[in-house]
């Protein structure tokens, strides 16, 4: 089982684009070398793994799956 299956859960809703937005934003702050696109998940479904240092690569796909469940959960 391919890692980007097990962190997919839900799509991110529509209907709060300035929650989303924001929390992009926050994202990109921290990881600032890093094109993230407008939609999380597809981070995700592009990354390659291997692609990074083991910790690097653990830290960023933690980060994004972090985004993308704040968003879910409208926090």
């Amino acid at each position: 089982m391919r890692i980007q299956n097990v962190l997919r859960r839900k799509s991110t809703r529509v209907d709060q684009p300035d929650l989303t937005g924001r929390v992009c934003s926050e994202l990109a702050v921290d990881l600032p070398d890093e094109d993230l696109g407008e939609y999380l998940y597809d981070c995700l479904d592009m990354y390659r793994m291997g692609s990074k240092p083991r910790c690097e690569e653990v830290e960023y796909l933690g980060m994004v799956r972090e985004a993308i469940e704040r968003i879910e959960d409208g926090e």
